[in-house]
Formats: C-alpha cells, sequence, structure tokens
C-alpha cells in the first residue's frame, strides 16, 4: 500500500487524521499547504474542489478533510463556514449569538476525500451529534472544540479529552475510519 499523502495546513487536523490513519495501520504523510477554498452549502463540493485543485497541484494519494460545525437554533450556521466564522468572531462570537437560547442541539460533520492515483475521488463522512456549552471548557483540540460536547461523551466537551478520545468519538474520526476501511481494500 502506497503511503497516503493528507493535504491540509492545518496542523491539528493533521496530527488528527495521521493518528488515525496510523492506528488503521495506513501510512501517512503531511503535504502542509493551502488550497482554494470555495463557498458552498455542501461540504462534499467543498472538498470535492479542492481535492480537483490538489490533485492538478501534487497528483494523486491524497487525502483530504473539512468539517463544520452546525448549530441547530441558528438554522446550521456556521455549517461549512466554520474555520472563517473561528477566525473572525470566534468562540465568544459564536456564544453571543446563543445568548438566551435554551436549544444548544448541534452536531459536527466532517467529509473526507481520497484521490487515488488516477484522479477518482473517494467520499466518505462521519457525523457526531452533542450541543454547544454556555462557556469553553478545555484546553485541547482546536477550533470550536472547547464549547462542543458530544451526547456520547457525559458533559465533556472534545477540548476535555485526549487526543485517543477525541479521535473515537469524533466526525473525523468516524470519517477517516470509513476511508481507511476502503484504502485497506484497495479502494
Amino acid at each position: 500500500m502506497a503511503v497516503i499523502r493528507v493535504v491540509t495546513s492545518n496542523p491539528g487536523k493533521w496530527f488528527e487524521i495521521s493518528q488515525i490513519l496510523r492506528e488503521e495501520g495506513i501510512e501517512c504523510g503531511w503535504v502542509q499547504t493551502s488550497l482554494s477554498e470555495i463557498q458552498a452549502y455542501d461540504l462534499r463540493e467543498v472538498v470535492s474542489f479542492s481535492a480537483d485543485e490538489a490533485y492538478g497541484r501534487i497528483g494523486g494519494g491524497l487525502l483530504l478533510e473539512d468539517s463544520g460545525l452546525f448549530v441547530e437554533a441558528l438554522g446550521g450556521f456556521p455549517g461549512p463556514y466554520s474555520s472563517y466564522v473561528y477566525k473572525t468572531i470566534g468562540i465568544a462570537g459564536l456564544l453571543k449569538l446563543l445568548e438566551g437560547r435554551d436549544d444548544r442541539d448541534a452536531f459536527f460533520l466532517s467529509v473526507v476525500c481520497l484521490v487515488t492515483e488516477a484522479g477518482e475521488k473517494i467520499l466518505e463522512e462521519g457525523r457526531v451529534d452533542g450541543y454547544i456549552t454556555y462557556s469553553p471548557r478545555g484546553s485541547g483540540g482546536f477550533g470550536f472544540d472547547p464549547i462542543f460536547s458530544p451526547k456520547e461523551a457525559d458533559g465533556k466537551t472534545f477540548a476535555e479529552m485526549t487526543p485517543s478520545e477525541k479521535n473515537s468519538l469524533s466526525h473525523r474520526g468516524r470519517a477517516v475510519r470509513r476511508l481507511a476501511v476502503k484504502i485497506k481494500e484497495g479502494y
């Protein structure tokens, strides 16, 4: 099996994906680069666009991932715009948008894409349901991890978990493991 090259500029994302792939017995390397990211409401469309660009620049044997936090009370916002929202208004801004709201249900969705040597794209998804906490907790992870608590986590936020705990429950972990099955089967 060839080395899978994970394409991302985000060190936290690289750490999580590489840990999961290695646990699955898949060798991987990091292509630390930025790609164009279209603005679209469908994460599959966003990651597919980036995959086409990466294939054109780098070739095949690539894995790309995009994810978003979808807050029910905000109509699914920030969704695929999560990275931009995090950079602009941050955790404090998102919590401000939820002030006075009791409905704090949310989910993280991840879409991973494997681009084969021939340029074929294989996509998988992972989702984790949970809720937005009233204040940030924990120092691990990245992004909105300090305010997202999976329903399966007994009240812990992603940022309060060890990397292994987070990867066992996370949207990214679920998506990458689904893709790992296909990689091990030869696609």
